[in-house]
Formats: structure tokens, C-alpha cells, sequence
């Protein structure tokens, strides 16, 4: 399991936010397992600094560093420390991610500042700052991670524009990060998260899930796990070739509208 030897890698918001294993989580612990030295980076420096002791005990090399990567100086931080501490810049995970209601008739206006800022300036100033990092070091992979909600919307009673909003954004982010990058032998990919269980999801309770898991085609539930071999892949020379693709991970939920009951 050395898919990811000699790499450096920064995954942001990397600790789960409760019990069970985010998404963020899944990926730092499978891009340590598979060799990389990763820098987890959380507001919560408590939080970062369990998940470290986790990968640690598991053989693994990852540091904690605080940060609130929708400041840009906090964010220049991030990659200097990662330098500074491993030498090299090669992966840029972007996991930062919250939620937010509100229709476009209902949201409140302080609400869609706040998520636009956590779940997509905080993705452009990670970029901004790795970027040169990693053009020194002649190349990486940059994945973000996007939701089903920013490809084909998200219902609900009280509405969530801005966060459908920003995951679309960061479809269309990826894109242009692909296409302004390659020559620099800088690969941007989207991960399209549906609807697996992770400590984000988890006050939906068990009747939620179970209305989850039969959404899905697959009618199975996807976990931070299924996230995480998606990223060590976009991550690893194995998709050395893959470059401005959004990969849905979702138990078929995009690609497939209808399946025998």
C-alpha cells in the first residue's frame, strides 16, 4: 500500500465533526495508509491533533495545524507550514464544508455570505496558496469535494440555495483550475458526493438514513470510506491522465433515474 510514497498532502477540513468518520477524515487516513505525509487542517487544533494521533498509531505520518482557511493568511500559513515541515506540496484536498438554509426568497443574507465563504473562497484561497507550491515542485493534484446538491439541486421545506450554490461553484472552480493549470502539470478534480452517512448527516437520525439509502440506486449506503479510495485515486500518478472531471460518487444516484423495484 504505497500509492501515495513521496507525496505531501493537505486535506482541509480534515477531523470529523462528531462521532464516525467524515469525509475529510477517510481521505487523510487512506492518503497516510498509502504513504503520503499529510498536514490536517481544522479551525479546531483539538480536533486535528486526535485524528494525527489516530494515523500515527496506524503507522502513519500527519501533523495537525490550526487554520481558518477563509482568511487568506491563514491559508498562506497552511502551505508554508506544509513546506516548511515536508518540503514539497503535491495534494490539495479541499473538504471545507458547511450547510445553510434558506430559498432564494428566505435566505438570510449574513447565512449565504457565511457559507459562500466557508464552502468556496476557502476552496480559491487553499488553491491560491498550494498552487505555487506545487508548480515548484512540478506538479500535484488538487480535488474538491462537491455534492449531487450542486448538480441537480437540493428539496427541502426550508431550502438550501446557498449551499447547492457553492457546490455547483466548486464544479465550475474545478473547470477553470484544470484548464488555467495543466501546462503547469497541475490536475483539479471534483468529487460529486451523494448521499452517504458521515457525522454531518448524523442528526438526520436512523429513519433519515434508511430514506437515504432507498434514494439511492445502489440501495446501499455510501460511507466517508467510499469518498476517501475516490480521493487516493484522483490523488495517486494512477490518474496521472485525469484532469477537470467530476466524479460522482453516489451509489448511481446521478447517472441512473430509474431501477426495478
Amino acid at each position: 500500500m504505497a500509492r501515495l510514497t513521496g507525496k505531501v498532502a493537505i486535506v482541509t477540513g480534515a477531523a470529523s465533526r462528531g462521532d464516525g468518520v467524515g469525509n475529510g477524515a477517510a481521505a487523510a487516513i487512506l492518503f497516510a495508509r498509502e504513504g503520503a505525509k499529510v498536514v490536517l487542517v481544522n479551525r479546531d487544533l483539538e480536533r486535528s491533533r486526535v485524528l494525527e494521533a489516530q494515523i500515527r498509531d496506524d503507522g502513519g505520518d500527519a501533523t495537525a495545524f490550526a487554520a481558518n482557511v477563509t482568511q487568506p493568511e491563514a491559508a498562506e500559513a497552511m502551505a508554508a507550514f506544509a513546506m516548511d515541515r515536508y518540503g514539497r506540496l503535491d495534494i490539495l484536498h479541499n473538504n471545507v464544508g458547511i450547510g445553510g438554509s434558506g430559498t432564494a426568497e428566505t435566505v438570510d443574507l449574513d447565512s449565504w455570505d457565511k457559507v459562500f465563504q466557508t464552502n468556496l473562497t476557502s476552496a480559491l484561497l487553499s488553491c491560491r496558496a498550494c498552487i505555487p507550491r506545487m508548480r515548484a515542485g512540478g506538479g500535484g493534484s488538487i480535488i474538491n469535494v462537491s455534492s449531487t446538491a450542486g448538480a441537480v439541486g437540493l428539496q427541502g421545506a426550508t431550502g438550501a440555495v446557498a449551499y447547492v450554490a457553492t457546490k455547483a461553484g466548486l464544479q465550475g472552480m474545478t473547470l477553470s483550475l484544470a484548464a488555467d493549470f495543466a501546462a503547469d502539470g497541475i490536475r483539479a478534480n471534483c468529487l460529486i458526493v451523494g448521499t452517504v452517512a458521515t457525522p454531518m448527516v448524523a442528526h438526520l437520525g436512523a429513519e433519515g438514513r434508511e430514506r437515504r439509502r432507498k434514494a439511492v440506486p445502489l440501495q446501499t449506503e455510501g460511507t466517508g470510506w467510499d469518498v476517501g479510495w475516490a480521493a487516493v485515486y484522483l490523488a495517486s500518478d494512477e490518474s496521472r491522465w485525469v484532469t477537470g472531471v467530476m466524479l460522482p460518487i453516489d451509489g448511481g444516484f446521478l447517472a441512473v433515474r430509474a431501477w426495478p423495484r
